[in-house]
């Protein structure tokens, strides 16, 4: 049976939002095209008429994970938007962030992994870093020279950091203890 056009586009989007979890959860090596391809409900069979590699996959998905970061960040906001980064702290420094791997932030999940990948995907993952930055730039002042403040770039070095040594650690008190450390220090840097 003949696929069309528009369920060819569902299916492709489905792998995207399939590997943007799976990816998130073992890391680019550490699954398979074909249990890629199953996570979206289809067969390995088609997955080069929708992908040219799977470094290809791994440059859409990251764009994906990156998108749906930024995304949870500006529902976080619009839940108080009195006490915006507050609120992104709240969310990205939690209990719940923490134990949420799959579909937690990707520059934890996957920002080693990045680093040693071609440029397609290092560009998404910079394109998600820079609206990252820009949300905390907006929230905290910019330097005054069009790109990122210092303490944006500060902020999110540390509230990344925090996250990935909490995961880390096998001592889920010293996880939530580094979590209230860094979110401590996020209200203090933000209020100079």
């Amino acid at each position: 049976m003949r696929v069309t056009r528009a369920q060819a586009e569902q299916n492709h989007q489905a792998v995207i939002n399939a590997a943007s979890t799976l990816f998130r959860e073992h890391g680019f090596d550490g699954i398979g095209l074909k249990d890629l391809m199953k996570g979206a409900g289809l067969t390995q069979g088609g997955f080069y008429k929708q992908f040219a590699s799977k470094e290809d996959l791994i440059a859409q998905a990251s764009g994906r994970s990156m998108e749906m970061a930024a995304q949870r960040w500006t529902d976080a906001v619009a839940k108080n938007p009195d006490a915006p980064l507050e609120a992104i702290t709240a969310f990205y420094l939690s209990p719940e962030h923490l134990n949420e791997k799959s579909k937690g932030c990707p520059m934890v999940a996957l920002g080693a992994d990045a680093a040693r990948q071609g440029p397609k995907v290092k560009a998404r993952f910079e394109a998600g870093v820079k609206e990252h930055l820009r949300m905390l730039s907006d929230l905290t002042g910019s330097d005054g020279d069009g790109g990122p403040s210092d303490k944006a770039m500060v902020l999110l070095s540390l509230m990344v950091g925090a996250l990935t040594l909490s995961r880390a650690v096998n001592d889920e008190a010293l996880a939530h203890v580094l979590l209230q450390a860094v979110a401590s220090q996020v209200r203090d840097i933000a209020a100079d």
